[in-house]
């Protein structure tokens, strides 16, 4: 048997490139016939090739170049169209640039003092030649994160509440509490930032003790910055201690300061007095007030005797500290009273931490719980009666209520004509509240 041949044939009928690119006519192909002698195939008959797009009736055409005659109208008038929109652009930029001229510039408000000082610690941090307000809210920030850790290490198990606020004016605050815990019923260091407006009637008041306020102002722009705290144990036997310590400074527009005071102190209110715990709180305030000033000490603690004191009631809240206000450039430079205001508060942690660490576990009894419920009554009357901090703070605009408030203990007791047994302990702390003692 042959081998298959291939075998060529030529078609004599057109071809048409565009079939032959997607189908190569028989003529063009090669075949094998394999066992028997090739043939050519038939001719096919040929078949005029269709056209790709079948033609349009002559009124189709008619009607699409009728349809395009208002595009073509259009072009032509296109021409002119970029004159028109120059035109029109000039008169109108023309207005704006008019009314610019003839109308006064409306100025946006400047920042105030406030954001300039957000701005700055931003931008640049607090460093010694920050303004003295910026560096009184970085200290008292930074003794409050102090006070707040060794005081959760005496009660682990209950953790402070930390609340962060703002003021619409500026500043704000942080308030960090404890309720109910296993050392402290209640417990609070707060921290406190206000920028405001003093009307002409406050203004006139403060002149008394700070002559540098401008007289001739209606208002004043003022900063106030503090740390207060305020620890109510549970044990009948701890005492309650209190803290506060300010910086306040009024201002030009400009933040310029023209007038500056700091204030401040810390006292202690026993429910049972313990000499040895007395002894060691004055102690360690006396200490820190003798690196500044070894007058400071009995004055602003004789201070303190009289400011504490709760007139109806012709006794004292506790058995004192010190106590302080108003210190300015007529008492010391802003440098020397900032660096006695920061001793004094390094001295806190030292000076009550070993005493409610000792007592904070003692056994108690009924007797002694109604006594320290007692004894906190007064504390809430001088509070809400007497203090000059609850007042301003209070009568403050947009005053955060709960962190002024925090200072209330959380239980306290009133009963009708209540008298300490003869010879008692109660007996005892009542006469060294109706008189002072000198402890160191």
């Amino acid at each position: 048997m042959s081998a298959a041949k291939p075998c060529l044939w030529r078609s004599l009928q057109p071809i048409s490139l565009r079939s032959c690119r997607r189908y190569p006519p028989p003529s063009l192909q090669v075949r094998y016939y394999p066992g028997k002698p090739s043939t050519p195939p038939k001719p096919r008959p040929y078949e005029p090739e269709k056209p790709l797009v079948a033609a349009r009736p002559k009124a189709d055409r008619d009607v699409t170049r009728l349809a395009n005659l208002p595009k073509q109208e259009e072009a032509k008038q296109g021409v002119r169209a970029p004159y028109i929109r120059i035109a029109v652009g000039v008169v109108f930029i023309g207005a704006i640039i008019y009314s610019m001229v003839t109308q006064p510039l409306q100025l946006t408000e400047a920042p105030s003092i406030a954001d300039r000082d957000s701005i700055s610690k931003r931008e640049s941090g607090v460093t010694e030649k920050s303004p003295m307000r910026l560096r009184m809210e970085a200290l008292i920030k930074e003794k409050q994160g102090e006070i707040v850790a060794a005081l959760q290490e005496l009660d682990p198990a209950n953790k402070f509440r930390v609340d962060t606020w703002s003021r619409p004016a500026g500043g704000g605050g942080t308030s960090c509490v404890q309720q109910d815990g296993n050392v402290f019923e209640k417990a609070g260091v707060n921290t406190s930032i206000v920028y405001g407006t003093l009307p002409r009637p406050a203004i006139e008041k403060m002149r008394v003790n700070h002559k540098a306020i401008d007289p001739d102002v209606d208002s004043l722009e003022f900063f106030a910055a503090g740390l207060s705290l305020v620890l109510h144990p549970q044990n009948p036997n701890a005492p309650t201690v209190h803290l506060n310590y300010r910086y306040f400074e009024t201002m030009d527009n400009n933040g310029k300061c023209n007038a500056w005071w700091f204030g401040g102190g810390t006292d202690l209110t026993p429910t049972y007095l313990y000499d040895e715990d007395a002894i060691h709180f004055h102690k360690s305030i006396k200490d820190a007030c003798d690196k500044h000033d070894r007058g400071y000490y009995p004055r602003f603690k004789q201070w303190c005797d009289k400011y504490f004191y709760i007139p109806h009631r012709q006794e004292s809240r506790g058995i004192g500290g010190i106590f302080f206000d108003d210190l300015d450039g007529q008492e010391k430079d802003q440098e020397q009273l900032f660096a006695f205001v920061k001793d004094c508060l390094s001295s806190f942690l030292p000076g009550y931490l070993p005493i409610v660490t000792k007592r904070k576990d003692m056994p108690f009894g009924e007797r002694e719980k109604q006594w320290q419920q007692l004894r906190r009554g007064r504390y809430v009357e001088f509070n809400l009666v007497n203090d000059r901090g609850t007042s301003f703070g209070l009568n403050t605009p947009s005053a955060r209520v709960e962190s002024i408030l925090m200072s209330l203990p959380l239980t306290a007791r009133w009963m009708y004509m209540h008298e300490a047994e003869k010879g008692s302990r109660e007996e005892r702390i009542l006469g060294v509240l109706k008189q002072p003692v000198e402890w160191v």
